[in-house]
């Protein structure tokens, strides 16, 4: 039996885990690799970043499903853009009272948000589909997932390029750090080693999914 498209998708484990796994928007989508890349040479950033494009769309996916029967069709993506601006706006301010330092390192990559393809796709492709449950679950499931991977290569780049993890040095003094881990360059180079291995494990899944069937 063909499935209604008009007809929302039940609330299951996998809706949520469609966006830490399945469907990880860095490690199989590739959306929304510019912070991922910038800000990922440490941990710090790297986890900062991806909590604030957590709450980014949270709040963005649960009000879009609130208002979905109610946003025009033909403003719907101008409407969408408004609202992920809005949540953007008070994590840049909240960012900022909190530390300048970490506002600083994240620089314009925060207000960046706003243009993530990832939020804006969850807004058009679920949340407006989809009742409020099943959007906050689904949006919490991405925002895990780009915080899985954002702290999967922020790890890496920080302790080979400096020697620590969120600033607690891990090596002696003789540590030499290899720098272009912190460079942009480190960044290419871990999320390719990160995607291998993301790959690799896929492929793996299926594999003994297929000879247990």
């Amino acid at each position: 039996m063909i499935k209604d498209p008009r007809e929302p998708d039940p609330l299951s484990w996998s809706v949520f885990t469609q966006g830490v796994w399945r469907d990880n928007p860095v490690f199989v989508m590739l959306l929304g690799l510019c912070p991922v890349l910038a800000v990922s040479n440490t941990a710090t950033n790297a986890l900062a970043m991806g909590v604030a494009t957590t709450f980014v769309l949270l709040s963005s996916g649960v009000l879009v499903s609130l208002l979905r029967n109610y946003i025009p069709k033909q403003v719907r993506i101008a409407t969408y853009i408004i609202v992920i601006a809005t949540f953007v706006t008070i994590v840049d301010y909240a960012i900022q009272a909190i530390s300048l330092d970490l506002y600083r390192a994240l620089g314009a990559f925060i207000q960046l948000i706003v243009v993530n393809c990832m939020i804006l796709g969850r807004a058009e492709a679920y949340a407006s589909k989809n009742p409020v449950a099943n959007a906050f679950v689904n949006a919490l499931g991405m925002g895990v997932g780009f915080t899985f991977a954002m702290l999967c290569i922020g790890v890496v780049r920080e302790v080979l390029g400096s020697g620590s993890i969120f600033g607690v040095a891990l090596f002696g003094a003789d540590f030499q750090p290899w720098a272009i881990f912190v460079l942009p360059p480190g960044g290419f180079f871990v999320l390719a080693f990160w995607l291998f291995v993301f790959a690799a494990l896929k492929k793996r899944s299926r594999k003994e999914v297929a000879h247990a069937a």
